[in-house]
């Protein structure tokens, strides 16, 4: 019968009396556990952040007409040249709409699916915008903010001004933080600009958005989609574009297909248009749990030889408590819970070591115009990385421990006591 009162008491004992060997042991696993924790939160939230920039501004699926050459060209229709070879050269494109035919419907078809949680029209026109005798080639994107917002965060890169602004005024316009800088507008300026027939239109500029992607920004701004509408001279169910966000993006693929051939529209979705984004986002995460499991195996090793050493500067205890009357096992009993105690306090202040560099990392200031949503260092504070952290110490205490246990329950006590 173990007396695990006695054992324990024994183990506490020990671990005391040598408070400098002890000491070093819990810092061991307190070192290598508060590193895997602040280590694996913060890349794993630099990823988070990367994917999140992408997938904020890339629908899931996208809707339009694409503007290709025609599949049967007019030598396929002569019969004579039938089951010949033809080469064509210097096909042009057909000519073709880039309005939506039905988009109403189509619309309405998409919202009453349940994998779909979102859809948000977009009307898409080529402008100049005109800053005294200079002409500034850019887009004009037709959107329903509101569900821009909902669907897109897009109110992360309104930088100045209100999404509200924009919903509330027909003749308001979102100006890229580019544009607005090379014309020294600001908000409530107003900015003229021009279609490609030459008709000029005036609109107040309620807001400055920015992207983070120079390109983007030295082009791109919105207005509502009526706005658009009235500028092109188009009705209200003139739409060149269909965006949606799914409940499940793994299904992103397959519905593009389907809505491809049901609606005769290219769709095209997000691992498409992205093609780079789910190549680079697996990499960065294989390189993320790589680093934090050889952090942790370092960190098991170096629990071990800490341990190692306790106990065998504990022989002369143990030949004493053999010739007392405790058994091979007992001995072996008080060496294991003393490395999980080590583990457990280790382990614990591991823990609150990488919670805290954790929380300093996540409130340091990270300002960037390339990343106007981003204000500090990212950090992901999943509980899991807690669990696995906590695992691990007791786990590796535990066999760092169990090792050279076996050896002391081994140990001949009159050997030892001889010095032999």
């Amino acid at each position: 019968m173990i007396n695990w009162k006695v054992i324990l008491n024994i183990a506490k004992t020990h671990l005391i009396t040598k408070k400098k060997s002890t000491i070093t042991a819990s810092l061991g696993v307190t070192f290598g556990i508060g590193a895997y924790i602040t280590l694996v939160s913060f890349m794993t939230g630099l990823n988070q952040m990367l994917d999140d920039l992408i997938l904020d501004q890339t629908p899931h699926i996208h809707l339009y007409n694409e503007i290709e050459p025609s599949k049967v060209q007019p030598i396929s229709l002569y019969d004579e040249f039938k089951g010949s070879m033809n080469i064509v050269h210097s096909i042009k494109p057909k000519q073709s709409q880039k309005k939506i035919h039905n988009a109403l419907p189509i619309l309405h078809f998409l919202r009453k699916d349940g994998n779909v949680r979102g859809v948000t029209p977009q009307i898409k026109a080529q402008i100049f915008y005109l800053s005294g005798s200079i002409e500034l080639g850019g887009n004009l994107t037709g959107i329903d903010i509101m569900e821009e917002v909902r669907l897109s965060n897009m109110q992360d890169y309104i930088v100045q001004g209100t999404p509200e602004a924009l919903k509330n005024n027909d003749n308001a316009i979102l100006l890229g933080a580019g544009l607005a800088k090379k014309m020294s507008l600001s908000i409530g300026d107003r900015v003229q600009i021009s279609t490609v027939k030459g008709d000029v239109f005036p609109l107040k500029i309620v807001g400055i958005y920015q992207s983070g992607l120079a390109d983007i920004d030295n082009i791109q701004s919105f207005a509502n989609l009526k706005t658009v509408q009235r500028i092109l001279g188009e009705a209200e169910n003139y739409l060149t574009d269909i965006n949606v966000k799914l409940v499940d993006l793994s299904q992103s693929e397959p519905m593009a297909r389907q809505l491809e051939q049901q609606f005769d529209l290219k769709a095209t979705d997000i691992n498409e248009a992205n093609a780079q984004f789910e190549t680079g986002s697996n990499i960065r995460n294989l390189i993320t749990y790589s680093v934090s499991v050889t952090l942790l195996i370092v960190a098991g090793f170096g629990i071990y030889n800490i341990l190692n050493m306790l106990i065998y500067e504990k022989m002369k205890d143990i030949a004493i408590l053999k010739a007392t009357g405790f058994s091979g096992t007992d001995v072996q009993l008080i060496f294991m819970s003393q490395a999980l105690i080590i583990g457990a306090i280790g382990g614990i202040l591991g823990l609150l070591a990488g919670f805290g560099l954790s929380r300093l990392i996540d409130n340091v200031a990270f300002e960037t115009e390339a990343l106007p949503t981003i204000t500090t260092y990212p950090i992901n504070h999943n509980i899991m990385y807690y669990i696995i952290g906590i695992s691990f110490a007791l786990l590796s205490t535990f066999v760092a421990g169990y090792l050279p246990s076996r050896k002391a329950k081994r140990i001949d006590p009159v050997r030892i006591i001889r010095g032999t």
